[in-house]
């Protein structure tokens, strides 16, 4: 398939001689030009994307029902994906659709997975569910969203797709209408749709299970595929795409302005230096009994989705996790230090006795007067040595503060402990006085927070 040519317009020089008016008027024939050469080049793209069903997703449609083991598999795999976060409305029936996606291309909504044949999968064949999860391809043709995260789901493994497939299509069917979309002009449109998986979605080739995968593999699998870390935990680029490799050096979220911070930094929240035993337990209970806490959008990760592997899958996540590289090896940095030197006595904003105080009254009763945390079980993240204290851009940090913490609520942790939220107590001068001295108390190291820092996590900006 060959590229549109560029118009003839558009390879000629500008003429020489014209007026104001003439020389609007070739321009305007020169952005028409472009636009009409970008229209095709989209429309040839969208005809690659969605004409024909390639040929991995084919396979004959089976008579026999389902076995237990697969139906068992599927829901183990709707819940390690972490599907009903999504596509389960606050209050609503589980993965019946209505849950919202929030991006700075506009709002997603989720649709009905549930088997009803108007609203949900109720008329979709084994060969569109595939196509589906691997191609980002819908029935008809229609080009999914890569909200929808088929960047990550194209490595899953054809047996496991067709047990997606087959719990799904176990269900009690829903009639829920999907919600539109809401995005921004182009984002909304096909072509424009089609350009973005043109330039950055390449399907991975479809392969079957084949025999027992190693722990490494198993954690492997797991991250990039199943739990698609990746799509949180890597930077994008100003359109939305994932780097090529979809390494795991962090990202921002595109929400609220979380971050999700670096896998390939013990500094940030890579657990190279950790414990397998403390990585496992994180991420089936979301704490740890050395103070670890899972908050913000971890939490809400290890709530729908790792808190159900089994020790096996957890114990594999943990030993591929711990084998990723660590930017912070050979520097001699330990989880707990600092990435950036305060500033000199003297220079920029520092805390005063006024944040001593707030600290006393706000946080030294969970926290202990020198950061040491504290609380039933460690049930207190400490502070001193913290390293989401630490973090050179302390965005994190001051969404904790302003929002409240909160860890999951899970089979190992119950009735965990929050943090109410001071958003309404304190204002954006008090709270960075307080964070710096929280970063800058009990051998801690870290830059001072400036109020703008406040003010715009206060926002929900990074």
């Amino acid at each position: 398939m060959s590229a549109p040519r560029m118009p003839r317009a558009m390879a000629q020089p500008m003429p020489v001689g014209l007026g104001a008016r003439g020389r609007r008027r070739w321009l305007r024939v020169v952005v028409l030009c472009a636009l009409l050469a970008v229209a095709a080049l989209a429309w040839l793209l969208w005809r690659g994307s969605a004409a024909g069903t390639p040929r991995e997703t084919e396979g004959a449609e089976s008579s026999a029902p389902p076995s237990a083991a697969v139906l068992e598999r599927g829901a183990y795999l709707v819940r390690v994906g972490a599907c009903m976060g999504c596509h389960t409305a606050q209050g609503g029936v589980v993965l019946a659709g209505g849950g919202e996606v929030r991006t700075p291309f506009g709002v997603f909504h989720a649709p009905n997975l549930t088997p009803d044949a108007e609203t949900g999968l109720g008329r979709w064949s084994l060969a569109d569910f595939r196509r589906a999860m691997r191609h980002g391809v819908a029935p008809g043709g229609r080009l999914l969203y890569p909200a929808f995260p088929y960047e990550q789901y194209t490595a899953l493994r054809t047996d496991d797709v067709d047990a997606l497939y087959h719990y799904l299509r176990s269900l009690p069917p829903v009639a829920q209408p999907a919600q539109p979309h809401v995005l921004a002009f182009p984002y909304g449109s096909q072509w424009a749709l089609a350009l973005w998986r043109g330039l950055y979605f390449r399907p991975a080739a479809a392969v079957a299970q084949e025999g027992e995968a190693g722990p490494l593999e198993a954690g492997r699998y797991l991250v990039q595929a199943v739990a698609h870390c990746a799509a949180c935990h890597s930077p994008r680029n100003g359109l939305g795409a994932l780097g090529g490799s979809q390494r795991l050096e962090g990202g921002l979220m595109p929400t609220e302005g979380w971050q999700a911070p670096s896998l390939l930094d013990s500094r940030e929240a890579g657990v190279q230096r950790w414990t397998p035993q403390a990585v496992v337990q994180l991420l089936r209970t979301g704490r740890t009994d050395e103070g670890a806490t899972a908050s913000g959008p971890m939490a809400d990760a290890v709530f729908w989705s790792t808190r159900y592997l089994t020790d096996g899958d957890a114990r594999a996540v943990a030993a591929y996790l711990q084998r990723l590289p660590d930017a912070a090896a050979g520097t001699g940095a330990s989880g707990g230090e600092a990435a950036v030197p305060p500033p000199a006595a003297g220079g920029g904003q520092r805390y005063d006795s006024g944040a001593q105080a707030n600290f006393r009254h706000y946080c030294a009763d969970c926290h202990g007067a020198q950061g040491q945390g504290g609380g039933p079980g460690g049930a207190f993240p400490p502070l001193a040595g913290n390293r989401a204290v630490l973090r050179s851009d302390p965005g994190n940090m001051l969404r904790s503060i302003l929002q409240g913490g909160y860890a999951p609520a899970t089979a190992g942790n119950p009735a965990p402990h929050g943090m109410p939220p001071f958003m309404q107590t304190l204002g954006d001068a008090e709270i960075a006085a307080l964070a710096t001295y929280i970063r800058q108390s009990w051998g801690n190291q870290a830059a001072t927070v400036a109020t703008m820092e406040v003010f715009r996590a206060r926002q929900g900006r990074p």
